[in-house]
């Protein structure tokens, strides 16, 4: 984990802004309206992980992977568009990552559980990608914290601008 907050201390030290992102070697690269997410741990209460850009940070949940099963997984890594859309069932403009395979309406939004319900864990999502301030345990369970006021910080940060976001895992 140590080694993610290492590379985004590079990026910001380097003066990175939107455009500057690490690759798979940890070398700085350029891209335009880039968002990254590093997968750090994986259990049965979830997939933790790190969201960054350039002067926005933060900690994120998500399902445990489980062969993408709608609704069970968390969704393959990879790169996606995301762009402002009204979701119907939180009733609010989200971020929705675009073109996931075999998967629909996969948002950015708040919550703080995204544990293996089949096993006993509680959960905010199906599919979703949660964020929050830290990670944190609470009730034998891990979670993100603060995950209201983070969101709106992201959408205020990204100005509800598409980017793209690519999730790279760690482990």
């Amino acid at each position: 984990m140590t080694r993610h907050f290492d590379m985004l201390k590079k990026v910001q030290e380097k003066g990175g802004n939107m455009t500057t992102v690490v690759n798979v070697n940890g070398e700085l690269e350029k891209a335009e309206n880039t968002v990254q997410l590093w997968r750090l741990r994986r259990s049965d209460h979830g997939t933790e992980g790190m969201l960054f850009t350039n002067g926005f940070s933060c900690m994120a949940l998500e399902l445990p992977w489980r062969e993408n099963i709608n609704r069970y997984s968390c969704i393959p890594a990879g790169t996606y568009n995301c762009v402002k859309r009204f979701s119907p069932s939180r009733q609010k403009n989200t971020y929705w990552l675009k073109n996931v395979p075999n998967r629909n309406w996969i948002l950015i939004h708040s919550g703080n559980w995204a544990g293996d319900t089949k096993k006993g864990f509680r959960s905010d999502v199906y599919g979703c990608i949660l964020l929050g301030k830290t990670h944190a345990i609470w009730k034998s369970q891990r979670l993100v914290t603060n995950s209201r006021i983070t969101v709106r910080e992201f959408e205020n940060h990204m100005r509800w601008e598409p980017f793209t976001l690519t999730i790279k895992e760690s482990f």
